[in-house]
């Protein structure tokens, strides 16, 4: 994963209305970072047990 990049974008989805997922490779938690025109927000994706969900470091 990502080299010395903190953050990598690993999945984009969308056109106006855009959808990000981003992994935070110091700690693998992943983000949902959603814009849509000028506005956005950003949160951690959670599993069904409300944990973050976690990309495994190789």
């Amino acid at each position: 994963m990502g080299g010395n990049k903190r953050f990598e974008i690993i999945s984009t989805q969308g056109a106006f209305e855009i959808f990000r997922v981003i992994v935070d490779n110091k700690t693998g938690v992943n983000y949902l970072y959603v814009t849509n025109g000028t506005s956005g927000g950003l949160t951690p994706l959670l599993d069904q047990d409300g944990k973050p969900i976690i990309t495994k470091q190789n």
